[in-house]
């Protein structure tokens, strides 16, 4: 009797993906409506890009209108107001990402530390609570805050650091650090609950033998704690990366004024500038195709440095 050694056929990729696919109909349907969402206000209008290309007229129809090729992109590359404006982008933009990633994991290193669930609970609500008042509001509380009668001001002047009150907001080498502030203290509660979310799937066991071993808190957060949060922290960073030309509009154009606007100004209110405020719809749309393009770069650059080295990553 012969035993038919002939291997099975192996299923192939496509096979496989149908099979999960079936396997898992369930949730593909639920995510039917994103992915038709996504198609309608994301995919579908990028027809409008051809505007960039075109001396852009809103009365006349889009086949009608005067195509003028990469002009646009060479007047906005060769603009010096844009430069300025790139800068300050890509000042927020690090000075936010630095001042998030750092005081999110600290203070969610913090709060794993606690041992008082209670005391902890209090601690997460109130960082948490800033991320769901509006930028509006927000505003208004910084604006008072900083303003010559404001306690910042009554703080400074009583410590007698500074002998009069100062206008903060209408000195633009202020802005920056003003808007990082503020970014932390609005989103660090918030960003820390992914932190703290990938600090529970760590093995107990770690910490119970690097107690034995002698492992202080410290040694045990060091050495435990932030290496488990690694591939989180990778894959946000990529994220962040990606987005890094996204710098914010609410808090710049509510905090922006004509005294701080050379430091406070970024490439979305160049956008809403030109656009919206003079009718250059050309140049506008052109801003917003180069940001994109970018962030697209920058994506895509950030997770094949991150493969390169062995680290998690996106796709």
């Amino acid at each position: 009797m012969s035993i038919d050694s002939t291997p099975a056929p192996r299923v192939t990729g496509i096979r496989l993906f149908f099979k999960r696919l079936i396997q898992q109909k369930v949730l593909v349907m639920m995510s039917v409506p994103f992915l038709l969402w996504l198609f309608i206000f994301k995919y579908v209008p990028l027809w409008g890009w051809t505007i960039a290309f075109q001396d852009f007229k809103p009365a006349r129809p889009l086949f009608d209108q005067e195509w003028i090729g990469l002009e646009t992109f060479r007047f906005m590359f060769t603009d010096a107001n844009f430069h300025l404006i790139m800068r300050n982008t890509l000042v927020m933009s690090i000075i936010n990402l630095v001042l998030g990633f750092v005081t999110a994991i600290t203070l969610a290193l913090l709060l794993n530390e606690l041992r008082n669930v209670m005391f902890k609970r209090v601690v997460q609500t109130i960082s948490y609570l800033p991320h769901f008042i509006s930028w509006v509001v927000t505003a208004s509380i910084v604006t008072t805050v900083l303003s010559t009668e404001g306690v910042i001001n009554e703080i400074l002047v009583g410590l007698g650091i500074i002998s009069d009150p100062v206008l903060w907001l209408a000195r633009g080498e202020y802005f920056w650090g003003i808007l990082g502030t503020t970014e932390v203290w609005k989103n660090v509660g918030w960003n820390t609950i992914i932190y703290l979310a990938a600090i529970t799937t760590i093995d107990p066991g770690q910490y119970e033998a690097a107690e034995i071993d002698g492992a202080n808190r410290f040694q045990r957060m060091l050495h435990i704690t932030l290496p488990g949060l690694k591939p989180v922290i990778v894959i946000l960073l990529i994220l962040n990366i990606g987005n890094i030309l996204e710098s914010g509009f609410e808090p710049q154009y509510l905090l922006g004024n004509g005294m701080n606007a050379e430091y406070s100004e970024n490439l979305d209110i160049f956008v809403l500038k030109y656009g919206i405020g003079i009718g250059d719809f050309s140049l506008s749309t052109a801003a917003s195709v180069f940001k994109t393009v970018v962030s697209f770069i920058f994506l895509f650059s950030a997770n094949y440095i991150a493969k390169r080295l062995g680290e998690s990553r996106l796709f």
